[in-house]
């Protein structure tokens, strides 16, 4: 079986180290070793043990100190100079790929590093384009007994899907302090969330804003969300008592089957569009680039020669280039005429050598002009175009 990889994303507080530490102790309890990877920069004490932790290669502190930065800013910055080492990240996973089953990624409570940040795109597509990338949204069951809280905590966990596009699971954590019939019911039963909804609103008094915008607006999202709520797993476990690990981990099988089936497709899909699109461009640049060089693709010669335009770069001297050199040992005198005038007007001599040089002057200026005007026009129409 490849190796999978769990990336564990939720807010401060949910119990992400927890969980990590019991699927981390459950996989082992099953003889089967996860390879753990620690992305929390500003934690000070893990209880599992990483195969790789960030505090090894980034001291939160210093970023603090050295870049003026307030904790979250620093979780944040810690985790975009540790993306820029990813490719040696992977091929450290990638060498035990054989030796390990499943990879599980723990993250920060900052989870703007997963929904804006930079850093967040390039840790899950580098190990989404070399492993079946699967992500856990662990949510704090108690905390969203409340509607507008438990709406609040679905639209991240939403974001984070279609930021990620990858395979999810929601994992209701703490069921051991409250069960999480409620949310599976909510997620399933439009009308019981509507019922959930107006019972909080009269149990704190607040029947006035049942007609107001709030209401409105969570009506709205959780419409929206029931299309978003067919595309998730729903697991309830308890980090604590280790209840619910399994159903997680046959979850977990069931999206490395999607991920196979669909997403790595898709992605695939997606990489061969942009490298056909970078190769239309790169075509299109060449084709510009020819253009402006008045190259003819198909005759692979030059357009000034096709027109007639010679310069002097096209007459060199060779065995055929009509000069003849004067034998030393020849006594005899040469004479030479002019087409369309008679010998003796075309003699050259030492009478008619002055006209003769006017005429070569002349001639000459006539083509430096003509040659001037025509470099001038090519240089016009280049720039035109």
């Amino acid at each position: 079986m490849p190796l999978s990889t769990v990336i564990c994303i939720g807010m401060a507080g949910s119990g992400k180290t927890t969980f990590m530490q019991r699927l981390n102790s459950h996989l082992r309890s099953q003889k089967n070793t996860p390879y753990v990877v620690n992305l929390d920069p500003a934690v000070l004490r893990i209880p599992y043990g990483a195969n790789i932790d960030i505090r090894d290669s980034i001291k939160y502190k210093k970023v603090m100190e050295n870049y003026q930065l307030g904790p979250n800013g620093a979780i944040v910055t810690s985790l975009n100079l540790f993306s820029t080492k990813i490719d040696q990240v992977i091929k450290l996973v990638e060498k035990k790929k054989d030796k390990y089953q499943h990879c599980i990624i723990d993250t920060p409570g900052q989870i703007e590093c997963f929904v804006w940040s930079a850093s967040g795109s390039i840790i899950t597509e580098s190990f989404a384009s070399t492993f079946p990338t699967v992500i856990a949204y662990i949510v704090d069951t108690p905390r969203n007994t409340s509607p507008t809280t438990f709406m609040s905590n679905m639209l991240y966990a939403c974001s984070i899907l279609y930021k990620t596009k990858l395979p999810m699971i929601v994992v209701f954590n703490k069921t051991d302090v409250t069960k999480a019939d409620f949310a599976r019911d909510w997620m399933t039963d439009f009308e019981a969330f509507q019922t959930a909804l107006r019972d909080d609103q009269d149990s704190n008094g607040t029947s006035g804003m049942g007609s107001g915008y709030m209401n409105s607006l969570i009506n709205s999202m959780s419409l929206m969300l029931e299309e978003f709520y067919s595309q998730l797993d729903m697991v309830g476990v308890s980090s604590h008592t280790g209840e619910g690990f399994d159903d997680f981990l046959k979850a977990v099988d069931d999206k490395v089957g999607e991920y196979e089936e669909y997403y790595k497709a898709e992605r695939e899909r997606i990489l061969k569009a942009k490298e056909e699109q970078e190769k239309r461009r790169k075509d299109k640049s060449l084709d510009g680039l020819m253009k402006d060089l008045a190259i003819n693709k198909k005759e692979g010669t030059n357009k000034n020669a096709d027109e007639g335009v010679d310069v002097l770069s096209d007459f060199e001297e060779g065995e055929n280039d009509g000069l003849v050199e004067r034998d030393e040992d020849e006594d005899t005198e040469r004479e030479y005429t002019f087409p369309g005038e008679e010998r003796t007007q075309g003699e050259v001599n030492d009478k008619r050598a002055p006209d003769l040089q006017k005429r070569y002057q002349e001639a000459f200026e006539n083509m430096a002009k003509d040659a001037s005007s025509k470099t001038a026009e090519n240089i016009a129409n280049y720039i035109r175009q």
